[in-house]
């Protein structure tokens, strides 16, 4: 049939009786609502118009419309009855193609996996026959049918071989339409992407010997060192060769990069440009070591200061000319896989908004792109990938689209895909997030960059996230010197027969007549003679003295104190900004009278509460040039409802910020509410800070114990990773903590753990009891960021201090002074005859030292000359000096009490008794007064916690000496 012929033709006219009727039903259901009735139905109606008879609902008249008249006129005869059913069914089998043509796809490189049951791609399921789809117009099955396709057998034919070839397409789970429609047009396109050019073949060819014959020179010239090779994934190198130049030729300045070991040296060499000389000699000067685990990461090699080869990163200017196109890096990770993700998505967002202008960042998703490199098992494995796939859509963590490849070996370590994940794919995690995937061969070169191209297209059209399933094998055992044929003794009995994919390649363009066995042993010889000339450089300066990794100092300098304290007349001009709404804004009344309190805070004889420091303090930071990121699960109103820095109108819940509106403010604020996650959130907080460090990053927990579930953030970055990568952080670290009675889960945010964490100046630790210090200590972290003297701030945060009066400072404390690591009760100029008097210094810090205030306070007719109360603000640095000098003031101490509120086992006390017995007098004791050793954090009773709080002050303020429950 012409095309000619198929538009003009009209089925309606072989419908009559029952059939007829069934029709016209239809057709009244389509006028009123055409989503009611079946798509391939409604696209024949679309088509040719009202069957006979029946014209927009109204009573079927003896004479025919104009356009049922044309039809038939232009009809050539009768056809089936059935015709519309098989339309229908045909239209099913064209779908289920598009929905599951990936499970006979060509996508298994050794031909291991088990056949799938492909029924549902079959004509015979749903009762159709060549005859019946040859009698079928092509464009009634396949919207995007060529001209060459004139029938549906052709058309299923067609999208058989497109939908079943070694790139498998999963599109259907897309819910929107528009994209959906784009993805399958773009697969089922003969056009796109377009072919690799001559010189383009051969230059893929050439990187894929580049990059197979590396991995065989260290694997002969330096037996034994593990490398965690790409081998069996050979094109990971070239995917991401192919994402980097056209990400950089859509206009990103930044790419972010973000991977685990597997292939990462081979990734360093060829896409981040790393020296194979440099490479040759950290391998040449490792010490051949049997170390465990796996990774080997035990110790230090020669060229590295902190960590093994294969966890560090590396930064690489793409330049064409003398112009640089975009900035490639490859995060540094540790062993911990799939941990590194939300670091580069952090990366990214930071590159790609800018900071420098009031009120929210402003964000360019074109300007920066990450990519993220997944192992298989550890991709549905690990918890960390779904949290950071649910940032694809959030207003806070978006960044215009991920893109992910899976480098798909098929095992973890020594674990079979059947044990590893209870999906059919690696990649079925990324459906729930509508993200498109494509899985492809390994061992056929183009259809993977053809991969690639899509999925650029499509971040840049959509500005959305995509999964490449790069599927391959493991040449090798886990590392070179495991055997995996212990575990996978049939799977590893093909690899070992299975050729490589630049032998593959190379014979398939030897076939094709682009190329010939003399031009591939010309590349054969001019890569291994560049690995060769590489290693010769390198044992010939053998002789000279080795440029050996210096091991830099890990301890920070201090620098001069900044300045913290704010003129008075400033906060009160900002404190009154503060309190501006826009016209029209419509408050929640009894916010309102809150917040309409701090007008009059700053005045003689009132006092500034927890929050309200907060805001001055952030205000005033802005006003210096910083910008400020807040990220947490309810940081715009604060978890205890304290500290509403985003207000929502009462009529149409609008946001507004009045530090958006701030006239001082010369740098964007972020407040952000985040997901239900504290991993990913606070590995992008430290990510963002990381790339942007004139940005004062906060994460704020809901409470502080949530962060156990950031360990490994905690363990492998923020407080390690200046030691192994000298990699600086600002980032600061909220976590409310205090002991009130609230149970196991809201008391303590482990703050021994922090300080077990505490060495070579790596981070600040505090827990703090005055607004003002909280002011103080927030501007000067600010004025650290960007320095030599930056480092992480870990924060106990106040629960019920937040609003307890003994907290809240007086504006003189905010203009005047600055951040006091500790802060005696008492004067240090108390005249000689008192100080003697002193037998009893007690040390605390945090809450408890508040409870101590408020007991001496309802104690006040007792006689105290005996004690002396100081509360260490600051525990890490140890404020060594401080506290000897409070020490030094009481000749005839006889004990220093550390008082906590923690457990024994827990807390501060392990932390500080070493240090406070080194600095005590010898006359002195150093003794604990708190809860006993305990398994839980705290009592989930009410009334026991508070017993044993007030057998705590009562035992820390009786003056008979304390009996240690650990001698002193």
């Amino acid at each position: 049939m012409s095309n000619h012929d198929e538009r003009n033709y009209s089925p309606w006219q072989s419908y009559y009786g029952p059939n007829l009727g069934y029709v016209q039903e239809q057709y009244e259901r389509f006028l009123t609502d055409p989503t009611s009735v079946e798509s391939t139905v409604r696209e024949l109606f679309e088509r040719f118009g009202a069957p006979p008879a029946v014209s927009m609902g109204a009573v079927p008249t003896s004479k025919p419309s104009e356009q049922q008249a044309a039809s038939s006129a232009a009809a050539p005869g009768p056809i089936d009855s059935n015709m519309l059913k098989k339309v229908v069914a045909a239209h099913q089998l064209m779908l289920n193609i598009r929905r599951y043509g990936h499970l006979a796809a060509d996508i298994d490189p050794l031909g291991f996996s088990p056949a799938a049951d492909t029924k549902l791609l079959e004509p015979e399921t749903f009762g159709l026959t060549q005859a019946d789809l040859a009698s079928i117009p092509a464009s009634l099955i396949w919207d995007n049918a060529p001209a060459s396709i004139s029938n549906g057998w052709e058309a299923i034919n067609r999208l058989r071989e497109i939908y079943t070839r070694s790139a498998a397409y999963e599109f259907t789970h897309i819910h929107d339409e528009n994209e959906r429609n784009w993805l399958h047009k773009q697969a089922e396109s003969g056009s796109f992407p377009a072919p690799l050019s001559a010189r383009e073949r051969s230059a893929l060819l050439e990187r894929l010997m580049e990059v197979e014959y590396f991995e065989n020179f260290l694997h002969r010239t330096f037996v034994g060192q593990k490398r965690f090779s790409i081998e069996g994934v050979d094109m990971l190198v070239p995917v991401l060769d192919e994402i980097v130049r056209a990400v950089a030729h859509d206009g990103a300045n930044h790419i972010l990069m973000g991977m685990a070991h597997r292939g990462r040296l081979n990734v360093l060499t060829h896409v981040l440009g790393k020296p194979y000389e440099k490479i040759f000699s950290e391998f040449h000067h490792a010490p051949n070591k049997e170390l465990i685990p796996s990774e080997g990461s035990m110790g230090l090699n020669y060229g590295w200061t902190g960590d093994v080869k294969y966890h560090l990163g590396a930064d690489r200017a793409i330049k064409e000319g003398e112009t640089i196109r975009a900035n490639l890096t490859l995060a540094n990770n540790p062993s911990h896989l799939e941990f590194v993700n939300p670091v580069v998505e952090g990366f990214t967002r930071a590159a790609q908004e800018d900071r420098s202008k009031p009120g929210m960042p402003k964000q360019d998703p074109s300007k920066a792109v990450t990519i993220c490199v997944h192992g298989d098992a550890a991709f549905i494995g690990e918890g960390i990938v779904a949290e950071t796939l649910n940032f694809n859509k959030l207003q806070g963590y978006h960044n215009g689209g991920t893109l992910h490849i899976i480098a798909n070996n098929r095992l973890g370590f020594t674990t079979n895909s059947i044990d590893s994940r209870s999906t059919h794919y690696a990649s079925d995690l990324a459906k729930g997030f509508d993200i498109p995937i494509v899985h492809v061969n390994a061992d056929e070169p183009e259809a993977c960059l053809a991969a690639v191209r899509l999925a650029c297209e499509y971040r840049l059209r959509y500005n959305k996230g995509f999964v490449i399933d790069l599927i391959g094998y493991r040449r090798f055992g886990h590392n070179e010197m495991d055997d995996p044929e212990v575990t996978q003794p049939l799977m590893y009995t093909k690899v070992r027969n299975h050729p490589t994919v630049s032998v593959l390649y190379a014979d398939q363009l030897k076939g094709e007549k682009a190329i010939t066995e003399d031009q591939i042993e010309e590349l054969r010889q001019r890569t291994n003679g560049k690995l060769q000339a590489a290693y010769d450089a390198m044992k010939a300066k053998e002789g000279q003295p080795q440029i050996r990794g210096e091991q830099r100092k890990s301890v920070i300098p201090t620098g001069e104190e900044a300045r913290t304290a704010v003129p008075l007349e400033t906060l009160r001009e900002i404190n009154l900004e503060l309190l501006n709404r826009p016209e029209g804004f419509t408050e929640y009344t009894k916010l309102q009278r809150i917040l309409q309190r701090r007008a009059s805070a700053l005045n003689d004889g009132e006092k500034i509460d927890w929050a309200h420091a907060e805001a001055l303090a952030f205000a005033t930071i802005l006003a210096d040039g910083t910008p400020i990121r807040l990220s947490g699960q309810d940081s715009e109103r604060g978890t205890f409802a304290h500290r509403h820095i985003m207000l929502n109108d009462n009529a149409n819940a609008a946001k507004f910020s009045p530090l958006h509106m701030l006239p001082q403010a010369k740098a964007s604020f972020a407040v952000h509410n985040s997901p239900l996650s504290e991993t990913a959130v606070l590995g992008f907080e430290y990510g963002y800070n990381v790339f942007a460090p004139e940005t004062f990053v906060i994460w704020e927990a809901q409470y502080g114990d949530f962060a156990n579930v950031a360990q490994v953030i905690f363990d492998q970055f923020i407080s390690a990773g200046r030691a192994k990568w000298s990699q600086k952080s600002g980032i600061t670290i909220l976590l409310p903590h205090g002991y009130e009675g609230q149970g196991p889960e809201h008391s303590s945010a482990r703050l021994e753990r922090f300080l077990q964490l505490s060495a070579d100046n790596n981070w600040t630790v505090a827990n703090l009891t005055t607004s003002a210090q909280y002011f103080h200590l927030l501007r000067k972290q600010a004025s650290l960021l960007g320095t030599e003297q930056v480092r992480p701030l870990v924060l106990m945060a106040p629960k019920s201090l937040i609003r307890n009066p003994r907290v809240a400072s007086h504006g003189v404390d905010l203009s005047e002074g600055s951040f006091k690591p500790v802060l005696p009760q008492f004067s240090l100029t108390e005249p000689k005859d008192q100080k003697d008097k002193v037998k009893r210094l007690l040390l605390c810090t945090g809450k408890v030292a508040v409870d101590i205030e408020e007991a001496l306070a309802s104690s006040n007719a007792e006689d105290f000359d005996w004690l002396r109360v100081a509360r260490v603000e600051q525990l890490y640095p140890f404020a060594h000096a401080e506290i000897e000098r409070i020490v030094k003031q009481f000749d005839k101490l006889e004990e220093i009490v550390w008082v906590q509120e923690e457990p024994q086992n827990m807390g501060s006390w392990s932390f500080m008794e070493p240090r406070l017995r080194a600095l005590a007098p010898k006359k002195a004791a150093v003794r604990y007064v708190g809860r006993p050793d305990r398994s839980s954090t705290a009592s989930g009773h009410q009334e026991v916690h508070a017993a044993e709080q007030k057998w705590i002050l009562s035992t820390a303020l009786n003056g008979k000496p304390v009996e240690s429950l650990i001698r002193g």
